[in-house]
């Protein structure tokens, strides 16, 4: 298909909104979502009823976990919308599948404005010691485990750290790659919560602290974890049509990619030193003529760190096996680096907001936004979602 027919390219970005951000907040999940869509729908100088399409993902969930608590029927009533078009989704290619989902609402003619929203609540759950597991509250230890960790829980990984640990112990039996190396990540990512009054953690975390830290699976260690929080993130998509009659230029959606498999579906094939989001990055990339070079910045998913040296990889912004020499030191992946990363503080420091917090840092950066943590002269951003189904996208400045 030739690119200019894709259709991320019929669809752009036209509002954010982000809720506060606690650990936990004081704030119920539903009102942290009317926060974030209420910001969402007024940065793009709209009104709730222009909205004709509305999703989240993965949908409403009845545990105690705080993973989901809030759906789009309940946040649609909520708001007082009137869709045409409502969606959820439950699986599929995991935090992205709500921006596919509404990419393709908008460009099959269906809608022109749609919100996507994605709202936690976890550091309540934890707080009130209601969560059950890590992954949090399934009914109970008596339970069926549902889901991907079916297929790990027999082999008593009952953590998704158990699983990229493997991970990273292989990428570092492979290509020779330290803790040292990995900890740039962290360290990063904590420099930049620095600048951003959001983030949970701010306080400077240096390479020393990362090294001292606890082992929590080998060879990751607590700081390569990321941190549960409260919180909504809600991001406007809209028919590239209707964004020319805006008085801001939206953000352009210049290609995407999306990949699914891997262990945490129950099949893993090859090696533990590359994920399914190979396939993302390659998708990627086919479907515009901008090339890796052409990225000023990069918000890179890390629910683990090694989940970004993987996907830096995968994303053809570094070569097989030179992610970790890469982030070294940090000063690659600087405000003033060759490519400023997870410029938020990432879900490392600023807080788990499955992804959708480095899709608003990315419109932020490209809208101009960021204060302090503001990439120079930023116009291309590449973002990468996801540690079991896996989502990417490039942005453009408008």
């Amino acid at each position: 298909m030739p690119v200019e027919l894709h259709a991320e390219k019929q669809v752009c970005i036209t509002g954010i909104g982000q809720s506060e951000v606690g650990r936990p907040s004081k704030k119920t999940a539903l009102n942290l979502t009317i926060d974030a869509c209420l910001e969402a729908i007024a940065d793009a100088r709209l009104k709730p009823a222009d909205i004709d399409g509305i999703t989240t993902w993965p949908g409403e969930s009845q545990d105690t976990s705080g993973f989901s608590p809030v759906g789009s029927t309940e946040a649609m009533f909520a708001l007082g919308l009137q869709p045409k078009w409502i969606g959820s989704c439950n699986s599929g290619h995991a935090h992205m599948s709500a921006i596919f989902e509404a990419i393709f609402a908008i460009a099959s003619g269906m809608c022109r404005h749609v919100l996507v929203f994605r709202t936690v609540a976890q550091a309540s759950a934890v707080s009130s010691a209601r969560e059950t597991s890590l992954m949090g509250g399934r009914g109970g230890a008596d339970a069926r485990v549902r889901g991907f960790m079916s297929w790990t829980v027999p082999f008593d990984a009952v953590s998704p750290i158990n699983i990229f640990g493997l991970y990273a112990q292989a990428y570092f039996d492979k290509y020779g790659a330290t803790s040292e190396q990995l900890g740039a990540v962290a360290v990063n990512g904590r420099k930049m919560a620095g600048l951003n009054p959001k983030a949970v953690f701010r306080k400077p975390l240096s390479i020393e602290a990362y090294m001292a830290s606890r082992v929590i699976s080998t060879p990751l260690r607590l700081y390569d974890c990321d941190i549960p929080v409260d919180g909504s993130t809600a991001l406007l998509f809209s028919h590239r049509d209707a964004a020319r009659d805006m008085a801001r230029a939206p953000i352009e959606i210049e290609a995407m990619g999306m990949s699914i498999g891997g262990i945490g579906h129950g099949l893993h094939l090859g090696d533990f030193t590359r994920m399914e989001s190979d396939k993302a990055g390659e998708m990627l990339w086919s479907r515009t003529d901008l090339k890796p070079a052409d990225v000023d910045l990069a918000q890179i998913y890390d629910g683990f760190s090694i989940l970004t040296l993987l996907w830096l990889e995968s994303m053809k912004l570094c070569g097989r096996g030179e992610a970790a020499a890469f982030v070294e030191g940090g000063s690659r992946i600087g405000l003033d680096g060759v490519l400023p990363l997870n410029t938020s503080g990432g879900q490392l420091s600023m807080g788990r907001l499955h992804g959708y917090g480095h899709t608003y840092e990315a419109c932020l950066q490209l809208f101009g936004r960021a204060g302090e943590r503001q990439v120079r002269d930023a116009k291309v951003c590449a973002v990468a979602n996801g540690g079991f189904g896996h989502g990417a996208l490039l942005l453009k400045r408008g």
